[in-house]
């Protein structure tokens, strides 16, 4: 199944979704990559981003390394699901946020700029809602770095989050301005790196070097092109979730993680007494029925023979953005 029409704009994606150019130009390196030229690159670039087919050009940074994130749940009675889910959505530092197929029926993630920013956001809401907050704060990711085909394979597979080594000793002042803005998103022009230079009262020159020096440290997980999976036909999304043991999900995190169709792997905390569910993984696929085969595929694992496990499919979107990283620029004093 192709998702575009067009052959150039299926290369640009499958290509470019990480591994960004960190060069004064490089949407003219993506131009001689497709053997087009650099104002073509930027015109289907920004037309994907107008259409809602990309939510933009920048970056994700490897999990509570410059900030601090954890996903929430809550049980939200259904004919308050749009009210509460506004509610939600409302938060600064929510990015993330879906109706699943469950009595926890209401997903989301809070980011922010350290723990105390995440733990306020939660307490406001269940002020505001009256209801209950599951905090289920990452332990460990086995491959947290998604990405989407727009032919052939569902997922782009990356290094296991487990084989890379992050170095936050790297980071110095004012790199959370430059991660925040490329989280937000790059300006899609000729020069992008001095544009955001411009914006922050820095050099182009400065910026290319951080970059390098934050990818290198493994502080930038991916900068590249941030696909809208929904708008490119990935409409079933599953969240699988996996009732195991630390120990065991020790030994089972890293081998669920290299599973055709399987596109995230991580653990969390569980919720004592209403969510023993520590493993959790996601699937991402064009239909239904292609997220129970890939599911399918993955209970082959003797690992999870006999495994408690619960299906989410997500039926609605409700916020889909780049995390929060700074809340103001930093100053030199």
């Amino acid at each position: 199944m192709e998702i575009l029409d067009d052959p150039v704009d299926r290369l640009l994606l499958d290509n470019w979704q990480r591994d960004f150019p960190i060069i004064e130009r490089p949407f003219a390196e993506l131009a001689a990559d497709l053997e087009t030229d650099e104002q073509d690159v930027l015109r289907r670039l920004n037309w994907m981003l107008k259409s809602g087919q990309i939510t933009r050009v920048g970056a994700t940074c490897s999990p509570n390394t410059v900030s601090a994130s954890t996903l929430a749940a809550m049980a939200v009675p259904p004919e308050q699901i749009d009210e509460v889910a506004l509610i939600v959505g409302r938060e600064l530092g929510v990015n993330h946020s879906y109706e699943r197929e469950n009595h926890w029926n209401l997903w989301f993630v809070v980011t922010g700029p350290d723990r105390t920013h995440v733990a306020g956001t939660l307490d406001r809401i269940r002020e505001n809602t009256g209801l209950q907050v599951l905090d289920l704060q990452l332990v460990r990711p086995f491959n947290v770095d998604l990405g989407f085909r727009m032919s052939g394979e569902a997922a782009i597979k990356a290094a296991p989050a487990t084989a890379r080594i992050i170095d936050c000793s790297m980071i110095e002042f004012g790199d959370r301005d430059i991660l925040q803005a490329l989280t937000n998103g790059m300006a899609i022009v000729s020069r992008p790196y001095a544009k955001l230079g411009q914006e922050l009262q820095r050099s182009e020159e400065e910026i290319l070097r951080r970059l390098e020096v934050l990818s290198d440290a493994g502080i930038i997980l991916r900068l590249g092109v941030i696909v809208r999976h929904r708008a490119l036909g990935w409409r079933a999304n599953a969240m699988i979730v996996w009732d195991l043991h630390h120990d065991e999900i020790t030994d089972v995190g890293p081998k669920l993680a290299t599973q055709t169709g399987v596109t995230l792997c991580y653990q969390r905390n569980p919720a004592e007494t209403v969510w023993p569910y520590q493993l959790y993984s996601m699937i991402h696929a064009r239909s239904r029925e292609e997220a129970m085969a890939s599911l399918k595929n993955a209970l082959r694992l003797p690992e999870l023979k006999h495994v408690p496990y619960q299906i989410l499919f997500s039926t609605r979107c409700f916020k889909q953005t780049g995390a929060l990283i700074a809340l103001s620029r930093e100053r030199a004093v």
